[in-house]
């Protein structure tokens, strides 16, 4: 569903008006037939200035010729593992030990915490990564001989950074070999086509998938399976037939999927360094729920995220409740561009569909098999008014392209997630669910145990066994991140100057 205060958007440019309080001298009143006195002399006293206490400061020990050695070797190596620059720049003067020092502290921050500041993100990028000092882990591992230890405690400790690593690696030494060349556009084909396009077509997914021959201008069996699992891998519909929409996805130059890689690694650098072990993650861009014991799946399902132009935001909050049998307040934005023109098309059009006016002038949609949200909504603070719910419309799940929604998520099994949920609570075993949701009242049913949720936009994953795997970038946002990066990275190169 749609988002924010009446139309699903926060309102860009909302100032927060401070109160300035006075403080109101207090009158001390003589009391009555008091017994007049001259008040004898008051020597003010000068209050005593409390001191500031300045944040201790840290100093790095001198580095010694070893150290610098290591150092400038782990940097310029690490610059390029993660993903920080494509190549390492060649320099014609040795740094000093003052220079590495600073490339070290700048390159840390850059690792653990990502490159942009907090006027590059976005509203709807709703992530933040928390505030990182290195300066004084890095001064003990300097003064332990630890510089290789701390080096490699700085990226972010999850398997899906990991695997992004490894893969953009493995797509750098791709790019470096020459890539892969287009493949012409022309008529669908699949098993039993012949020819030149056939053989084109295995040498381009022998780049990405070891286990295809090379040889042979016929599209067998083997060609059908290894086309599916790139259609897998790309999001695509696993049907044997390649297509346009095949054609785009393989068409995509290994340097692009290099600049992708690179991209979610720095989301990545958002999140923080201890995710609960119990978490709900919904990739956005792939429109996949995910409920996590830790770094292992133990639900998924599919959904319906926001489309371009109704994008769902990134954030991280808690679900701390399950409204069963939701009623939709229709935001103002979705109530005058689509539901009062289908009234003025087809007169009757709201009530038939379970819709009442309110005040005049809002829209809301009563509880039911009518209603927007269906019989499960899940609630978590947020800035946007987003949230996860269930839908009474339950073709597009069927669909690999499942970018639709007004911002919410909907989901394709709103009711397993519910009793995964509420597993444990007496009052709301999945019996007495199932009796609320016949009966039909609206109900509130708070967690015992909230369960943390992540909003992310991951257009590169690796799966359990390496592969990597792509989705488009519906929303533009690696490329707004790549272009916040190089705005960045140009203004301090030219205040460094």
């Amino acid at each position: 569903m749609a988002r924010g205060l009446d139309d699903g958007r926060v309102k860009t440019g909302m100032i927060r008006s401070a109160i300035a309080v006075a403080a109101t001298p207090l009158l001390m009143a003589t009391p009555l037939f008091a017994q007049q006195v001259t008040p004898p002399v008051v020597t003010p006293t000068v209050p005593m200035a409390v001191p500031t206490l300045a944040p201790p400061v840290i100093t790095v020990p001198p580095l010694s010729d070893a150290q610098a050695t290591l150092l400038d070797k782990l940097l310029n190596g690490d610059i390029v593992a993660q993903g920080l620059k494509s190549a390492a720049t060649a320099s014609t003067t040795a740094p000093t030990k003052q220079e590495l020092v600073r490339a070290a502290l700048d390159h840390a921050r850059a690792v653990h915490a990502g490159r942009l500041s907090e006027g590059d993100f976005q509203k709807d990028w709703g992530l933040r990564p928390p505030t990182y000092d290195p300066t004084p882990a890095f001064a003990d591992a300097v003064r332990l001989d630890r510089i290789a230890a701390w080096f490699a405690s700085l990226p972010p400790p999850y398997a899906g950074y990991d695997g992004l690593r490894k893969g953009l690696q493995t797509y750098r030494s791709i790019a470096a070999a020459g890539g892969w060349s287009p493949l012409a556009s022309g008529p669908d084909f699949t098993i039993g086509a012949r020819g030149a396009r056939v053989l084109a077509l295995r040498k381009r997914l022998s780049a990405e998938d070891k286990d295809v021959s090379t040889s042979g201008d016929t599209f067998d069996t083997s060609l059908l399976d290894a086309v599916r699992r790139a259609q897998r891998r790309y999001g695509l519909n696993p049907s044997g037939i390649v297509s346009t929409q095949t054609l785009a996805a393989l068409n995509v130059s290994a340097t692009d999927r290099v600049r992708q890689i690179m991209a979610n690694m720095e989301r990545w650098r958002w999140l923080p360094q201890d995710l609960p072990r119990d978490r709900i993650q919904v990739n956005i861009a792939a429109a996949v729920l995910t409920v996590f014991d830790g770094d292992t799946p133990v639900q998924s399902m599919r959904a319906v995220t926001g489309r371009p132009g109704d994008e769902t935001p990134m954030l991280s909050s808690t679900i701390h409740s399950i409204v069963i049998n939701p009623p939709w307040n229709v935001p103002t934005s979705i109530a005058t561009k689509e539901l009062w023109p289908k009234e003025k098309a087809n007169p009757g059009y709201l009530k038939r569909n379970g819709f009442k006016v309110i005040d005049g002038t809002r829209l809301q949609q009563q509880a039911g098999d009518q209603s927007a949200l269906g019989r499960f909504k899940f609630d978590f603070a947020n800035d946007y008014s987003v949230y996860l719910h269930d839908t009474p419309s339950r073709a597009k799940f069927a669909s690999f392209s499942r970018l639709s929604s007004h911002g919410c998520v909907r989901l394709e099994k709103p009711g397993e997630l519910a009793d995964l949920l509420l597993k444990g609570d007496p009052a709301w075993t999945p019996e007495l669910v199932d009796a609320a949701v016949a009966k039909g009242d609206t109900v509130r049913a708070r967690l015992t145990k909230p369960v943390s949720v992540y909003l992310l936009y991951w257009t590169a994953f690796a799966s359990g066994n390496g592969q990597m795997n792509f989705r488009a970038d519906p929303y533009d946002w690696d490329g707004i991140l790549a272009s916040k990066i190089e705005a960045r990275t140009a203004r301090q190169t030219l205040a460094a100057r």
